[in-house]
Protein backbone atom coordinates (compact mmCIF):
# COMPACT_ATOMS: atom_id res chain seq x y z
CA UNK A 1 0.00 0.00 0.00
CA UNK A 2 2.61 2.44 1.29
CA UNK A 3 4.93 1.67 -2.02
CA UNK A 4 1.86 2.32 -4.40
CA UNK A 5 1.22 5.54 -2.38
CA UNK A 6 4.53 7.04 -2.32
CA UNK A 7 4.98 6.50 -6.24
CA UNK A 8 2.49 7.84 -7.01
CA UNK A 9 2.86 11.02 -5.58
CA UNK A 10 6.16 10.70 -7.11
CA UNK A 11 8.04 10.40 -3.67
CA UNK A 12 11.50 8.40 -3.35
CA UNK A 13 11.72 5.78 -0.67
CA UNK A 14 15.06 8.50 0.26
CA UNK A 15 12.52 11.97 0.53
CA UNK A 16 10.31 10.34 2.32
CA UNK A 17 12.37 8.08 4.69
CA UNK A 18 14.10 11.80 5.45
CA UNK A 19 10.78 13.95 6.07
CA UNK A 20 10.11 11.05 8.76
CA UNK A 21 13.52 11.28 10.26
CA UNK A 22 14.73 7.46 9.81
CA UNK A 23 17.11 6.19 7.63
CA UNK A 24 15.75 4.85 3.89
CA UNK A 25 17.00 1.12 4.64
CA UNK A 26 14.41 1.30 7.73
CA UNK A 27 11.67 2.56 5.59
CA UNK A 28 12.70 -0.05 2.92
CA UNK A 29 11.58 -2.62 5.75
CA UNK A 30 8.25 -1.02 6.53
CA UNK A 31 7.63 -0.99 2.80
CA UNK A 32 8.62 -4.78 2.79
CA UNK A 33 6.60 -5.54 5.71
CA UNK A 34 9.44 -7.04 7.37
CA UNK A 35 8.87 -4.67 10.36
CA UNK A 36 6.22 -2.43 11.62
CA UNK A 37 6.35 1.36 12.12
CA UNK A 38 5.57 2.68 15.69
CA UNK A 39 2.07 4.71 15.37
CA UNK A 40 4.29 7.72 15.52
CA UNK A 41 5.76 7.21 12.17
CA UNK A 42 2.68 5.53 10.81
CA UNK A 43 0.46 8.42 12.03
CA UNK A 44 3.33 10.40 10.01
CA UNK A 45 3.68 8.39 6.63
CA UNK A 46 -0.30 8.86 6.49
CA UNK A 47 0.30 12.68 6.77
CA UNK A 48 3.26 12.93 3.76
CA UNK A 49 0.64 10.95 2.14
CA UNK A 50 -1.86 12.47 2.80
CA UNK A 51 -4.07 9.33 3.34
CA UNK A 52 -5.94 8.42 6.92
CA UNK A 53 -4.12 6.22 9.00
CA UNK A 54 -7.06 3.91 8.70
CA UNK A 55 -6.65 3.81 5.04
CA UNK A 56 -2.83 3.28 5.20
CA UNK A 57 -3.31 0.17 7.28
CA UNK A 58 -6.17 -1.22 5.07
CA UNK A 59 -9.33 -0.65 7.43
CA UNK A 60 -10.74 1.78 4.98
CA UNK A 61 -11.06 0.76 1.81
CA UNK A 62 -11.94 4.69 0.39
CA UNK A 63 -9.14 6.94 0.04
CA UNK A 64 -10.05 10.46 0.99
CA UNK A 65 -8.02 13.68 0.67
CA UNK A 66 -7.34 16.04 3.84
CA UNK A 67 -9.97 18.49 2.60
CA UNK A 68 -12.86 15.89 2.76
CA UNK A 69 -11.54 13.93 5.96
CA UNK A 70 -11.31 17.57 7.76
CA UNK A 71 -15.05 18.35 6.76
CA UNK A 72 -16.39 15.10 7.73
CA UNK A 73 -14.53 15.57 11.10
CA UNK A 74 -16.26 19.50 11.52
CA UNK A 75 -19.75 17.71 10.27
CA UNK A 76 -19.46 15.03 13.06
CA UNK A 77 -18.94 17.87 15.82
CA UNK A 78 -22.26 19.28 14.57
CA UNK A 79 -25.89 18.63 16.57
CA UNK A 80 -27.76 16.08 15.29
CA UNK A 81 -30.40 17.60 13.86
CA UNK A 82 -27.84 19.73 11.51
CA UNK A 83 -25.97 16.48 10.49
CA UNK A 84 -29.21 14.76 9.48
CA UNK A 85 -30.20 17.92 7.52
CA UNK A 86 -26.31 18.08 5.99
CA UNK A 87 -27.05 13.83 5.15
CA UNK A 88 -30.32 14.57 3.69
CA UNK A 89 -28.49 17.41 0.94
CA UNK A 90 -25.50 14.54 0.28
CA UNK A 91 -28.38 11.62 -0.11
CA UNK A 92 -30.24 13.76 -2.74
CA UNK A 93 -26.62 14.27 -4.55
CA UNK A 94 -26.00 10.61 -4.25
CA UNK A 95 -29.50 9.94 -5.85
CA UNK A 96 -29.05 12.61 -8.20
CA UNK A 97 -25.50 10.92 -9.45
CA UNK A 98 -27.11 6.89 -9.58
CA UNK A 99 -30.06 8.07 -12.28
CA UNK A 100 -27.43 10.16 -13.92
CA UNK A 101 -25.16 6.99 -14.32
CA UNK A 102 -28.00 4.98 -15.35
CA UNK A 103 -29.30 7.40 -18.07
Amino acid sequence: MVVELRKKQGISQTDLASQLGIHKNVFGRYERNEVLPSIEIARKIADILDVSLDYLTGKADVQMDKNTRERILEVSKFEEEDKQHIFSVIDAFIAKRKIQSIL
